[in-house]
């Protein structure tokens, strides 16, 4: 009695212990609503970043930031001739369009997808085939993920993380398809599960999505100049196809178990390869040689959960590393020399450099002359500028809690937000910053 008691002494600090570190894992980081005209300077005066505008959905009272269209914003596209922007409205289902320069709402284009739009679908498909037999499949509501355009920014392409019956995203979700110039959905694809991110060639004959629930990643040929002449092709699996059979009935977390989870997907300039990034796994970043049409295997050696992938004009590519909160670098030449000696098989590739910023590091999107990396970090609730010839950071920002996407217009004086929230955490997220920057060379 007297050793059972004496265990029991020395265990209850032991286990006060582990409660606190469990308290302090799912700690909710505070929720934070910068100023409007706050602004950082870098330590040598050249840069600064300002916090212009906002647009928002966490304070109903502010009638002059507020849009009720914004919620949980997951993404956002500026238009290649800067003049528009489009923000992905995962909760929401909705994408909104902005003019640049008044701030104004153009146009919301709803994902709530009915037999009216039936006639926008590709043809009987069995390249995505559905495990479950769905009265109407073709009618549901899409959430809105990330975007990219192609046919030199006619059309915005919007993967949706899952139509609304299906409650696990297990089975085919979908991408429509936006005509900028009427802001109107104008094609509708199958795609794998749980669809993330989506990229155009740079030579205009493909567009890559890649699908975090399976671990594999869909090609589409868009050569045509009309949508009608689409069409998918086999896609590409990354080591293997995930067997998906989640309950119908009862929610899970399907931000992990997701094998590879594929996530950062970017095209080489030449447009030999296709980079995927794996998130989850044993990390790496995904190789598929478009020549060959074949996946080549792993790179390995970044740190790993690698969020985004960007490359450089002047021949890098660039990594943000979410839960360390890194931004990570490469010679595309060193990529391409280890390429070469892939075999299907994991390639550990070493030389990376290395730059911390804060934990989260979520998007990451580089200046048109490369020479600055901006990197979304959701956890610290900050903007991070960094100097890509030295690897540093040149200046942080805060931001609406909790940052995910961003992009930058194309004369490189902008930089847009989005603060996605977080369960739990009340008046976060529900938000877009819009940074202005200025530059001394």
């Amino acid at each position: 009695m007297n050793r059972l008691l004496t265990a029991i002494l020395v265990l209850m600090p032991l286990l006060a212990t582990a409660q606190g570190h469990d308290k302090e894992k799912n700690k909710v980081p505070p929720v934070i609503h910068p100023q409007i005209g706050e602004s950082v300077t870098s330590a040598d005066g050249t840069f600064t970043i300002t916090l212009v505008s906002r647009k928002q959905n966490y304070d109903w009272s502010n009638g002059s930031e507020r849009d009720p269209d914004i919620v949980s914003p997951k993404s956002v596209n500026i238009s290649p001739d800067g003049k528009r922007y489009y923000i992905n409205s995962l909760e929401g289902s909705k994408t909104v369009c902005y003019n640049a320069t008044t701030g104004k709402k153009i146009s919301t284009v709803s994902h709530n997808i009915t037999r009216r739009h039936r006639n926008l679908w590709t043809g009987a498909d069995d390249i995505y085939p559905f495990d479950t037999v769905y009265s109407q499949p073709r009618i549901f509501t899409g959430k809105p993920v990330e975007g990219a355009f192609s046919h030199c920014g006619r059309y915005l392409w919007i993967p949706y993380y899952r139509r609304s019956y299906d409650l696990n995203a297990q089975d085919p979700s979908a991408i429509a398809v936006i005509d900028t110039r009427g802001d109107s959905i104008v094609r509708i694809m199958d795609t794998g599960p749980l669809p993330k991110m989506i990229k155009a060639s740079p030579d205009g004959r493909y567009m890559a999505v890649s699908h975090w629930g399976n671990n594999t990643v869909g090609i589409i040929d868009i050569t045509s100049d009309s949508p009608a002449g689409w069409r998918q092709l086999p896609y590409h699996t990354v080591d293997y196809k995930m067997k998906l059979n989640f309950s119908r009935t009862e929610p899970v977390n399907r931000d992990t178990g997701s094998g590879n989870a594929l996530r950062g997907t970017v095209f080489t300039p030449c447009g030999r390869y296709l980079l995927v990034g794996c998130m989850g796994g044993i990390g790496g970043i995904a190789v598929i040689d478009m020549d060959s049409n074949k996946y080549k295997g792993k790179i390995t050696g970044m740190m790993p959960n690698i969020r985004h992938l960007d490359i450089s004009r002047d021949g890098y590519l660039y990594l943000s590393i979410n839960k360390g909160g890194y931004l990570q670098r490469i010679s595309l030449d060193s990529i391409y020399s280890n390429i070469r000696r892939m075999d299907g098989k994991p390639h550990k590739v070493t030389g990376w450099q290395n730059c911390k910023v804060g934990a989260g590091a979520r998007t990451v999107c580089l200046s048109p002359d490369g020479m600055i990396a901006y990197v979304a970090c959701n956890t610290v609730s900050k903007l991070y500028a960094v100097d890509t010839s030295t690897m540093t950071v040149m200046a942080s920002i805060d931001a609406d809690s909790y940052p995910v996407g961003l992009d930058i217009s194309p004369d490189g004086h902008t930089v847009i937000v989005t603060s996605q929230g977080r369960p739990g955490a009340k008046m976060s997220g529900n938000a877009i910053d819009i940074y202005s920057i200025e530059q001394q060379h």
